[in-house]
């Protein structure tokens, strides 16, 4: 990492004085660690890649079903007893490596179990290790807000993780176009791709050790710390937004629901796709107007959702749905606003967290976060009984609604 490299860091986030060289040197191992793992996280997705694993293996549908709500509830809602033991450390960056290690070695364990198991056994194996996964990626993530602000200035992270979105929605698009081709019949290329994630997420763990991280003096380790959520109106605020706007990540499978319908494989590889392109032509311009405004972001994130799924609704009944073009063109713009809710959320909590105190601010956004997801999704689920348009009409008034919230955030960039 030479000062080439600070120059090339410089255009990506667009600053505007000279970076210091070991600012350089740690953002571009950011953008390139983040790139490997967001590839990664695309390769072994539960909503396309493992359920269509764990149909192709005869898992029973009621166990595949268990691997979304355990990736999701499981990488948020044990943060909380994870802070304390994070800000101990003097040198958090170890945490992040601690469980990109884990999540590469879960992934290798679930290629084997696709090699040598087949139906229940297979299926139960998957979930196990997906319970490991998810652990593992609880702690790269109470970890990771509070290395990036130690490592990133304030007006260059939302750039630093842009970057990485975009970077890494390219290879993800070609997973994704392989997928929707209908070439993949076999399990082969789709345990290939697990394999390969399984690399990417080790090789990220061994970058990023190497980030040059300064001792954090703020090592003092409460146990369970409820005083934000008590004392900090603008953190509760926070939370209903972000609560609000869970909406965005809840929505996409409802969309695959409209018109006649689509096959498991074509249907999820849609949502894929669809996830990938926002992300590559949209995470780089969030990111860059996160670092201006995180609030503008969340505002403009929720009115998004609510008009991508309000027309989506409108075209089902319409009757237009079933046209090829309608579901992936709505799907497209609801996942430029779920890009934006992820940038904006994360790097408001940055920005607006005191500086001691970022891990136990994230790990209580995310355990809140993670019983609101389950909340908000059995309100989903009860909603579409009456058809995915009920259900999408809902999550609508709800993104309007974190919207609306996200206006009456304090800005935080410019404080």
């Amino acid at each position: 990492m030479n000062d080439a490299t600070t120059e090339i860091y410089d255009q990506l986030t667009g600053a505007e004085e000279d970076v210091p060289a070991r600012e350089g040197r740690n953002g571009t191992r950011h953008m390139l660690s983040l790139s490997m793992t967001k590839v990664a996280d695309g390769l072994i997705d539960p909503k396309l890649v493992l359920s269509w694993l764990g149909g192709a293996l005869g898992v029973p549908a009621a166990v595949t079903g268990l691997f979304v709500p355990i990736r999701e509830a499981g990488a948020l809602l044990p943060q909380i007893l994870m802070a304390g033991r994070v800000q101990a450390m003097a040198h958090r960056k170890w945490a992040w490596v601690l469980g990109t290690l884990g999540q590469g070695s879960m992934a290798a364990l679930i290629c084997l179990v696709a090699l040598t198991m087949e139906g229940l056994a297979a299926g139960l194996a998957i979930a196990a290790a997906l319970v490991v996964f998810s652990v593992s990626r609880a702690l790269c993530s109470v970890s990771y807000k509070d290395i990036l602000g130690k490592t990133v200035a304030k007006t260059r992270r939302g750039a630093v993780t842009g970057v990485a979105g975009s970077a890494s929605a390219l290879a993800v698009l070609g997973f994704a176009a392989l997928l929707m081709s209908g070439m993949v019949r076999e399990t082969g290329p789709v345990i290939v791709a697990i394999g390969v994630a399984s690399v990417l997420w080790l090789v990220a763990g061994a970058l990023f050790s190497r980030l040059e991280e300064q001792a954090s003096e703020d090592r003092e380790a409460p146990a369970i710390d409820l005083a934000p959520l008590r004392e900090d109106a603008q953190f509760r605020r926070f939370i209903a937004t972000r609560g609000a706007l869970t909406v965005t990540a809840l929505a996409p499978p409802y969309f695959v629901l409209l018109g006649a319908g689509q096959s498991a494989l074509q249907g999820l590889g849609a949502l894929l796709l669809a996830s990938s392109a926002a992300s590559f032509v949209s995470s780089y311009v969030w990111g860059r107007l996160a670092d201006r405004s995180s609030r503008a972001v969340l505002m403009l994130s929720g009115l998004c959702a609510a008009l991508f799924m309000a027309l989506a609704v409108a075209a089902d009944l319409a009757g237009w749905a079933e046209r090829a073009w309608v579901v992936p063109v709505t799907l497209f713009g609801l996942m430029v606003a779920y890009h934006g809710v992820r940038q904006g959320r994360s790097t408001y909590l940055v920005d607006m967290a005191p500086e001691e105190a970022r891990s136990r601010y994230a790990a209580l956004a995310n355990t809140a976060i993670g019983t609101l997801l389950l909340v908000v999704g059995a309100l989903g689920g009860g909603l579409a009984l009456l058809g995915p348009q009920v259900a999408l009409a809902g999550f609508a008034a709800l993104s309007l609604a974190g919207a609306a919230l996200a206006y009456g955030l304090h800005e935080v960039e410019s404080a």
